[in-house]
């Protein structure tokens, strides 16, 4: 996640934003995060792809 949180090429964010909400995902599926907390998550990283 920290690296996604320093891509500035947009290109290669839009690629890596699956990836790491799929991460996101199996840790809350597995309740190592709360669900609430990985939707925020997740919004804070899409929001950051669209503001590159």
């Amino acid at each position: 996640m920290k690296r996604f949180q320093e891509l500035t090429d947009k290109n290669e964010a839009q690629t890596m934003f699956p990836t790491v909400v799929s991460m996101i995902d199996k840790l809350a599926k597995k309740n190592i995060i709360h669900q609430n907390k990985a939707s925020n998550l997740k919004s804070n990283m899409a929001k950051h792809v669209a503001a590159l």
